[in-house]
This record gives structure tokens, sequence and C-alpha cells, in this order.
């Protein structure tokens, strides 16, 4: 393929992605999450409590988008709204022990992911790649 179809090999590498994460969340029982989601819940299950505005910045999405996705976690079970510890102005959202237990599972998938997507590959080329 030539040099200048990359953004098309980029949007089909994107479209396998998201369609083997749906397949392993699928398989371990996780349902109604959008891949928009997981990038939240990774980001709290690994960084801890985030604002809106933290969450944002970290998936590259609008703080409306955020607000739209972490209403459905919330009324999901997975994440709720918490006041920070020393500024009670600012709002936290944060994992519940329901959205903590996707750790292993999500942990597990992205290992999966990352081997698939490196198979045959050296460290050198990782590294070009990147």
């Amino acid at each position: 393929m030539k040099r200048d179809h990359i953004i098309f090999l980029i949007g089909r590498i994107h479209y396998k992605a998201q369609r083997f994460l749906d397949r392993e969340m699928r398989a371990r029982g996780i349902t109604g999450l959008a891949p928009s989601h997981g990038e939240i819940l990774g980001s709290l299950i690994f960084k801890g409590p985030l604002s809106m505005t933290e969450i944002a910045r970290i998936i590259d999405k609008d703080k409306s988008t955020i607000t739209a996705l972490v209403g459905k976690l919330i009324r999901l079970g997975y994440v709720e709204k918490r006041k920070h510890e020393d500024d009670h102005r600012m709002t936290l959202v944060a994992v519940t022990k329901k959205g903590a237990a996707l750790k292993p599972a999500f942990v597990a998938i992205a290992m999966k992911l990352r081997a698939l997507s490196y198979r045959d590959t050296t460290d050198d080329e990782r590294d070009t790649l990147y």
C-alpha cells in the first residue's frame, strides 16, 4: 500500500481495535459500555478520582461529552461523584466498588490487545512506529 494511505490504515486499525475491545468485553460479561466509557473507567481505575476537566484532557474529548458519558457510568453504578477532600467546591469522579472490580478484565484485555498489536515486531520497530 502506498504511503499516502496512512490515514486509511489508521482508520482500519481503529475499527479493528474497537471491534476487538467490544468482543473481549462481551466475553467477560461487560456490556452496555462504549470504548469512551472504557477510557474514562481506565483513567479512574489507574489514576484515582479525577475532575471532569482532567478526564476530558486525558481522553481528549470535550467536557459536554464527558458529562454525558459520566452520567451513564453513574446510572450503571460504575462511578460516583464526590466532593474533593480539601476543596469542597470541586467535584471529582471516582470508581465505585463495581467499577473497581473491572480492573482485572481491563488489564487482561489491554495486555491481549498489546500482544496482538505488536506481535512479530522488534523493539526498534515499535520505537519507530511510536
